[in-house]
């Protein structure tokens, strides 16, 4: 396959979608003949710097594909990482090329005014000389496994919520609910669900000693500062009501300690702690893709994760994700919009007054008598992980990756499975033997991480 003039070197390409191109091997193909060191670095804050030594072309006959491997490399990073400065190193044409992008114009405008509001700084792309690159700098966070006392664990995800009840260690009552939050535009929907669920875990404890939460979105001091969870509901009303929406929740449960964590970094401590592993990448396929990471040391790192937004998928015709804008990223392949995308393709008319959880279950419902259509939806996607996995073996430190989600359920998450690992062993034998991939049993992969973000918070006086 030639892309951009360069060579892919692949052999596996979902079944229904075989214009799928792989940024992975995408960049493992440029990097064979580019020669000009750069270095691509995202800065957080002064003691948090994540740094992508790397390399281009930089002639004039290849400065399209050199623009196109820095664009695609730098949004990744921007999402993965999270920053509200870009530092070219080495490159000036790289560099202006970036700025013009992440201007109030450009392509990434998106992209720079999401990150100026969650690290309420002025976004910047600015050029450095490469003698004068910063170094990587970050800290890390010591958070979950607590165990001890009465607690209730909350998982909010975008088509259903979890919620359960742990004793001491012992899981004494879960539950899944469905919910619409996304499309909700009253605040005291999403209120009303958060209380019914903490109150229905407490009526099933002696008392309540602490409460962790896994949401999606980005949370500081326990407070939502952006979350697709709360996408309709309008701007006065996300200060007023929900910004601090756990906090009144947990409240009314009592004086308590309370946890509210990224659900991606909650699926990879889950992973961490069923694997007794640090370095483990925690994927939870739902409504969205979810992320986090935990490093050798089982400590979360501050990044953002956030890879239902990072490019996978160089194809120029690739599905546009409606918030962000851009093409051929994460959500569009790994999340029920997935499922229901690829449906159409492998023939499966979907009843269009469906919600989009209802749909995946029909599509599950499907996979489960074994309708060839449903597992040539369940194969692609596993074709699209493999070489995914690959990508991001070049940003994470991975040993261990813990799939999770609604989509992993059933037998379409034992068949993505099986077929990543046969793609991952044909195209990446070295990867193969170097990560598990790993799919829990039923109950925690739609439970899992309730029961992970019982154990976020530590009691200080039981």
């Amino acid at each position: 396959m030639l892309f951009l003039g360069i060579d892919i070197d692949t052999k596996n390409l979902p079944e229904l979608d075989n214009s799928f191109v792989p940024l992975g091997a995408f960049i493992d193909g440029y990097l064979k003949t580019a020669k000009k060191p750069v270095a691509f670095v995202v800065v957080r804050s002064e003691k948090a710097i994540s740094v992508f030594d790397t390399f281009i072309h930089g002639t004039s006959d290849m400065r399209e594909v050199d623009q196109f491997f820095a664009s695609r490399v730098v949004k990744f990073m921007l999402w993965a990482y999270g920053g509200y400065e870009i530092l070219i190193c080495g490159d000036e044409d790289i560099a202006a090329h970036l700025k013009e992008e992440y201007s109030d114009k450009g392509t990434r405008a998106f992209d720079a005014a999401f990150m100026a509001h969650v690290y309420e700084r002025e976004f910047a792309v600015r050029f450095l000389p490469l003698n004068e690159k910063p170094g990587a700098k970050g800290s890390t966070i010591s958070i979950g496994g607590n165990f001890d006392g009465c607690r209730i664990g909350f998982d909010a995800g975008g088509s259903d919520r979890k919620v359960s009840a742990v004793n001491n260690g012992e899981v004494v009552y879960s539950e899944e609910v469905i919910w619409n939050p996304k499309q909700n535009d009253d605040p005291e929907y999403h209120y009303q669900g958060i209380m019914e669920a903490f109150i229905t875990a407490a009526s099933k404890l002696p008392k309540v000693d602490a409460i962790g939460v896994s949401s999606a979105g980005i949370y500081v001091d326990n407070r939502t500062m952006v979350a697709s969870l709360f996408l309709k509901i309008p701007p006065e009303l996300f200060e007023e009501k929900v910004k601090n929406i756990y906090i009144r929740a947990a409240s009314e449960i009592g004086d308590v300690p309370l946890v509210v964590a990224n659900d991606g970094d909650v699926a990879a401590l889950a992973g961490a702690m069923e694997l007794n592993s640090g370095s483990v990448l925690g994927i939870a396929m739902g409504t969205s893709q979810a992320a986090g990471y935990v490093d050798c040391d089982r400590n979360v790192t501050g990044w953002l994760n956030e890879l239902a937004f990072v490019p996978i998928d160089c194809n120029p015709k690739a599905m546009e994700d409606e918030w962000s804008g851009d093409i051929g990223c994460g959500v569009k392949y790994f999340s029920q919009d997935g499922v229901i995308r690829l449906a159409e393709a492998a023939g499966i008319d979907l009843n269009e007054e469906l919600s989009f959880a209802e749909k995946l279950e029909t599509v599950q419902a499907l996979m489960e008598n074994h309708d060839e259509r449903a597992e040539s939806i369940f194969r692609s996607i596993g074709v699209y992980l493999a070489h995914t996995v690959n990508l991001y073996t070049l940003f994470y430190d991975i040993e261990n990756i813990q799939l999770l989600g609604r989509v992993m359920s059933g037998n379409g998450g034992a068949l993505i499975l099986a077929t990543a690992l046969a793609v991952l062993s044909e195209e990446y034998p070295a990867l193969s033997k170097q990560i598990r991939l790993v799919l829990p049993d039923e109950s925690s992969r739609r439970v899992g991480q309730a029961i992970a973000a019982a154990g976020l918070p530590r009691i200080k006086d039981l």
